[in-house]
C-alpha cells in the first residue's frame, strides 16, 4: 500500500498502439457528441467510464489510485469550474428577474443597434474582461446569456461566444496559465508573458473578420471594415505592450476595459455603418426622447455586471486570495498524493506528482461571484428571498450540465494520473523539424482535453521545453506555443460545449455545436502553428530571451 507508481507511456509495448489506446476516451467523447449526437452529460459520462476502464486494463494504475484521481477531478470541478458556471448564471438571472436587463439591452443598442457591433462590444471585448478576471466558464455563460436576452439566435450565440473566448485565454484568471507554464518549466515569467504577447495579436487582427463572418456573409462583414480593424488594433495593441513591458496578471482586464471604452467612443463619435445590420425580418430599433437613459439608470442596470467583475478582479488580488485562501482545506488525496511518478522523457528527471483536494470553497472566484449576486438582487430591488429563490432555480436547470463538467474533470484527471496525456503528447513530439507546428497542436490538445489553458500547460509544458531543448529550439518559444495554440481549443473542450448550451437554453444540442465550432478551432490553430513556425525559423531574433525585449 502507499507505493510509487511509474507512469508508463508505452503500455502495449508498441509506441502507435499505446497511442491510440491513449486516445481511446478522447474519440469516445467526440464519437457520442459529433456523430450519435448524444447530449453532453451522457457523452462525458462514457468518456469517463472509458478513460477509467482504460487507465486500469492497459495502463495498469492501481485502482485505489484511480479513484484518487476521479476524486481529484470532482472536487476541482465542482469548486474551479461548475460554481464558476453556476453563480455566473446566477447573476444573469436576477437581471432578468429584476426587469433591468431591458435597460442593459437599451444601454448597448444606444451605442449600436446594429448586431454585427454588439458581437464585438459583448462577445469580444466584455467576454476578455471577464476572462481576464475569473476565466472558467464565466466568459461564456454570461456574454452568452446577455446576447440571449438582446435577442440573439441561441445556436448561433452560442457558437460567436466559444469563437471569441480565444484569443484572451492565455492571460486569463489573471495570468494562472502563464504562471503554470513557469511553474513546471522554471523558466522566467516576463519571457513567456512576451513571447505569448507577440502570437496571439497577430491572430487578434483577425479574429473580428472572423467572428463576423460567422454572424453574417463576406459582404457584411466588410461593410465594417473600420469597426473590426479598430477593434483588433485596441485589443492586440494592449494585450502586446501590456505583455511585453508591464506583466502577465492585468492583460485581459486592461484589455477588456480598454476596448470596450475605446470601441463605444469610435463607434459613437468617429464612425458608424451607414445602415445597421439586423436580422432578416428584426425590426430596426426605434427611440423616442422619453427613452434617454440617465448615468445612473445605466449604472444600476449594469450593476450586477459590473459588481460581478469587481468581485473577480478583488477575489484575484494576490493579498486578498492568499486571506481568503487561508479557510481553504487542501488536504493530500489519500493513495495518490506524491504517489504517481512521472519519468523521462517526459520530464527531464522523475517527477512525483501532487494530489491534493483543493477546497478552496471561499477562495474560488463562483464564491465572489455568488456574492455579487448577493449584493445585486437586493440593489435591483427584489427581496433577499427572492434573490435565493432566482438562485436555486438556476442550480436546477443546470443540474444536467454540471453532470458533463464533473464527468469531463474527472476524464481530464485520470489522463493525466495514468499517463495517457503525456502517451499523446510525446506522438506528436517525435515530429522533428516540424515541432514548432506540431508543438502548437498539443496545446491545443491539452485544452480540449483539460478545458483550461492552464491545464493544458500543467500536462505539457515540460514536455515542449524537454522536446525543444533536444532539436535546438528556443524552450520559451515552444512553451509559449503550447499556451497560445491551446487557446484554440477553449471552444471545443467539453465543458465549454455544454456551457455554451446550458445559457443558451440548449441542452441536448451540444454535439451539433461541437460540429460547427470544431473547423473554426482547427483554422485558427493552424493560424497560430503557422505564426509560430515562422517565429522558429524566420524571426528566431524576436524570441524573448533573458528578458530582452524590443
Amino acid at each position: 500500500m502507499n507505493q510509487p507508481w511509474l507512469q508508463n507511456f508505452d503500455p502495449l509495448g508498441n509506441r502507435w498502439l499505446s497511442t491510440l489506446a491513449a486516445a481511446i476516451p478522447v474519440c469516445t467523447l467526440f464519437f457520442f457528441l459529433a456523430v450519435r449526437r448524444a447530449p453532453a452529460w451522457r457523452a462525458a459520462v462514457y468518456a469517463f467510464l472509458a478513460a477509467v476502464a482504460v487507465a486500469l486494463a492497459v495502463f495498469r494504475m492501481p485502482p485505489v489510485m484511480v479513484a484518487g484521481a476521479v476524486a481529484d477531478g470532482l472536487v476541482f470541478g465542482w469548486f474551479r469550474i461548475a460554481w464558476i458556471v453556476v453563480a455566473a448564471v446566477f447573476v444573469y438571472d436576477l437581471s432578468v428577474e429584476s426587469g433591468q436587463f431591458a435597460i442593459v439591452k437599451q444601454s448597448i443598442g444606444d451605442i449600436s443597434e446594429d448586431r454585427r457591433l454588439q458581437v464585438l462590444l459583448i462577445a469580444f471585448a466584455f467576454g476578455a474582461l471577464l476572462e481576464g478576471a475569473g476565466g472558467g466558464g464565466a466568459p461564456v455563460a454570461v456574454t452568452g446569456a446577455m446576447m440571449i436576452g438582446l435577442g440573439f439566435p441561441p445556436f448561433q450565440t452560442a457558437l460567436l461566444c466559444l469563437i471569441a473566448n480565444s484569443a484572451p485565454v492565455a492571460y486569463g484568471g489573471l495570468g494562472n496559465p502563464v504562471r503554470t507554464l513557469v511553474a513546471v518549466t522554471g523558466l522566467p515569467e516576463p519571457d513567456f508573458s512576451a513571447m505569448i504577447g507577440r502570437i496571439l495579436p497577430l491572430t487578434t487582427l483577425v479574429l473580428p473578420f472572423w467572428l463576423l463572418r460567422v454572424l453574417c456573409s463576406t459582404r457584411e462583414t466588410l461593410a465594417v471594415w473600420p469597426g473590426l480593424l479598430a477593434c483588433g488594433v485596441i485589443f492586440g495593441g494592449i494585450q502586446f505592450l501590456w505583455s511585453n513591458f508591464m506583466d502577465a496578471a492585468l492583460v485581459d482586464i486592461v484589455g477588456g476595459i480598454g476596448t470596450l471604452l475605446l470601441l463605444a467612443f469610435f463607434f459613437r463619435k468617429i464612425w458608424s455603418p451607414v445602415k445597421p445590420w439586423r436580422y432578416p425580418g428584426e425590426p430596426s430599433v426605434s427611440k423616442s426622447p422619453l427613452d434617454k437613459l440617465t448615468v445612473g439608470r445605466i449604472l444600476l442596470a449594469w450593476s450586477p455586471f459590473l459588481l460581478l467583475a469587481g468581485f473577480v478582479v478583488l477575489w484575484g488580488v494576490p493579498s486578498v486570495s492568499k486571506t481568503l485562501d487561508r479557510v481553504s482545506w487542501k488536504p493530500p488525496v489519500p493513495g495518490l498524493h506524491m504517489l504517481v511518478v512521472r519519468t523521462p522523457p517526459v520530464v527531464a528527471k522523475p517527477y512525483a506528482e501532487p494530489a491534493v483536494f483543493d477546497l478552496s470553497w471561499l477562495a474560488t472566484p463562483g464564491t465572489g461571484t455568488f456574492f455579487a449576486g448577493l449584493v445585486a438582487g437586493p440593489l435591483v430591488g427584489l427581496s433577499f428571498r427572492r434573490t435565493i429563490a432566482v438562485f436555486f432555480r438556476s442550480l436546477a436547470r443546470l443540474r444536467l450540465s454540471l453532470v458533463a463538467i464533473m464527468a469531463m474533470l474527472g476524464v481530464g484527471y485520470v489522463t493525466r494520473y495514468c499517463g495517457m496525456d503525456a502517451t499523446m503528447g510525446m506522438a506528436m513530439s517525435h515530429t522533428g523539424v516540424l515541432f514548432p507546428f506540431f508543438g502548437t497542436l498539443i496545446g491545443w490538445l491539452g485544452v480540449s482535453l483539460s478545458g483550461t489553458d492552464a491545464g493544458s500547460n500543467a500536462l505539457f509544458g515540460s514536455l515542449q521545453v524537454i522536446t525543444a531543448n533536444k532539436l535546438g529550439l528556443s524552450p520559451i518559444l515552444m512553451g509559449a506555443a503550447n499556451s497560445a495554440g491551446g487557446v484554440m481549443g477553449k471552444m471545443i473542450a467539453a465543458q465549454s460545449l455544454v456551457i455554451g448550451c446550458a445559457v443558451t437554453a440548449q441542452v441536448g444540442q451540444e454535439g451539433a455545436l461541437f460540429r460547427a465550432v470544431i473547423k473554426h478551432s482547427i483554422g485558427l490553430v493552424l493560424l497560430v502553428g503557422l505564426i509560430v513556425v515562422l517565429y522558429a525559423y524566420v524571426f528566431p531574433g524576436a524570441i524573448p530571451s533573458g528578458h530582452h525585449y524590443w
